[in-house]
Order: C-alpha cells, then structure tokens, then sequence
C-alpha cells in the first residue's frame, strides 16, 4: 500500500485561521484549537457588540438632548420625555442624533424648536 500525504485543504484552512488571530497574545495565536476558540469568541464578541454600540448611542444622544433641555431656564419643568411627546404630537420627525447634535452645536436653535411645538 502506498503512503498518502495529507493534502493542503486542511493546512490552509489553519493558516486562513492563523492570519485572523496573528495579533492574539500567548497561546491565542499559535495552537490551533485555542485559535479556533478565539476565533469564535472574537467573532461573537463583535456581533453582540455591534447591537450594543447603537444601544450605547442612543442612550448617550438621550442624555444629551435632557441635559440641554433641562438648562433652559424659560420652562421650569420642560425634560426629554415631554420635548419628545411634543415632537411626535406635532409630527416633527427629527431623530434623537439629529437632536443632539443641534443640541450640542446650536442650543438656541434647539429652544426654538421646543418652544414652537407648544
């Protein structure tokens, strides 16, 4: 019986592997089943992460919007919650990151947009 060689299939698939945990640390990119693991790891952390960075935006966009809102000293008790029930009441459709960055950039044109949808 003659002697079979492995083929190339299975090496290039570990070195397709070892190319995406190159810049692991330690053990992480050089055995081939801890590779395989981190690989799986980092690609689970990455599309878990994803959802949470809109999660984290939107949340940081909010706090923004009631922080600017809050200042204004014309409406005592004016916050997010009622800005936003007046925005949707008056079906002005502007989203929470263009609100921000108004908020942010331009104040007064903010005060002017909660003060018109009264």
């Amino acid at each position: 019986m003659t002697r079979i060689k492995r083929g190339y299939i299975a090496r290039n698939r570990r070195t397709k592997i070892r190319l995406f945990t190159s810049t692991f640390r330690g053990t992480h990119s050089r055995l081939t089943r801890t590779i395989t693991q981190q690989k799986i790891k980092a690609l689970v952390s990455a599309h878990r992460d994803r959802d949470r960075k809109k999660r984290n935006f939107r949340r940081l966009w909010i706090s923004r919007i009631n922080a600017v809102i809050r200042e204004n000293k014309e409406k005592i008790y004016y916050s997010y919650s009622r800005l936003m029930y007046n925005l949707y009441k008056g079906q002005l459709l502007l989203n929470r990151k263009i609100l921000a960055q108004i908020a942010i950039l331009n104040r007064s044109c903010l005060y002017t947009i909660s003060n018109e949808i009264l």
